[in-house]
């Protein structure tokens, strides 16, 4: 399908992110559990092509295979800014998978982020960033972050949003060929689920521990492999609910010397720590 479109030139990121610390505080009565955590954007994306039309139609392709793209969640956020708006255009989206799926990377969410931001500003429907939050956390807790385009501190379920200047990182990032079901993990038996609140001050004070990771660990024999050894050169963090890890440097020598001690073999990226969106940027971003 993707060459017998016209594509145009304009390719918008949709950024990855890592949970710097992850703490659940508590089981709500509907299932999801209240949490605290860091976002720190990094310098790694997906990547989405739009090309508008007048007939109102929405498709979307995909360079790899990411299942049926009806349940895609770039499709699911156009179909809803469509309907949402009332608007009689359409779009076709080619998405470009560089972020592993299940991996705690926020891939589909940034997706849908990026797919919300972007049609907002191509369709000229002037949404504020309240609004077009407020249709995200309907694809997902993680949405709303990625619209908001700041690294920053997360509360309830992950909407409610303090943006953070962090202080300049760079990451060595594993993928593991594991795939995490986020569903799983938080309804596994191992997850912690009452630790005690913290603060902004607790997180910048040292804080950085993740709930879910002696779950993770438990579930995926492959991935706690791979974090031991990983750890045999420092300290090493899970994102999310897994299955990536990362280790934090203050340089980016530091980073790519670290990294070239790892197997040859594992996937791996060093990235930078980021403060505000690239996909921000690109738009030159301002909302109404």
């Amino acid at each position: 399908m993707a060459n017998k479109v016209d594509w145009i030139n304009n390719w918008w990121p949709a950024p990855a992110k890592l949970n710097l610390v992850l703490n659940i505080i508590g089981r709500r009565a509907d299932g999801y559990h209240n949490l605290q955590t860091v976002f720190q954007l990094i310098s790694v994306s997906d990547w989405l092509n739009v090309r508008l039309n007048n007939e109102g139609e929405i498709s979307l392709s995909c360079d790899t295979r990411v299942g049926d793209t009806e349940d895609n969640l770039v499709m699911k956020a156009a179909r809803l800014l469509k309907a949402d708006s009332g608007t009689r255009k359409g779009a076709s989206i080619l998405l470009k998978k560089i972020l592993p799926m299940g991996a705690g990377l926020g891939g589909g969410s940034s997706d849908a982020a990026t797919t919300l931001v972007t049609l907002n500003k191509l369709w000229g429907l002037g949404y504020t960033e309240r609004r077009l939050a407020q249709l995200g956390a309907q694809l997902g807790a993680d949405v709303p972050v990625f619209i908001i385009g700041r690294s920053a501190w997360a509360e309830g379920v992950g909407e409610v949003i303090t943006a953070l200047e962090l202080p300049p990182k760079w990451f060595v990032v594993v993928n593991s060929p594991v795939h995490c079901s986020t569903k799983d993990i938080f309804n596994h038996n191992r997850l912690t689920r009452d630790s005690s609140a913290i603060t902004i001050c607790d997180f910048l004070g040292g804080q950085n521990k993740n709930d879910c990771f002696a779950a993770v660990m438990e579930m995926e024999g492959e991935l706690d492999r791979i974090y031991k050894q990983f750890s045999l050169f420092g300290e090493v963090f899970l994102t999310g609910t897994g299955s990536s890890l990362f280790a934090v440097c203050d340089t980016r020598q530091e980073a790519v010397a670290l990294s070239e001690q790892l197997p040859s073999e594992w996937s791996k990226w060093v990235v930078e720590g980021l403060n505000k969106s690239p996909l921000h940027k690109s738009l030159n971003l301002s909302f109404g």
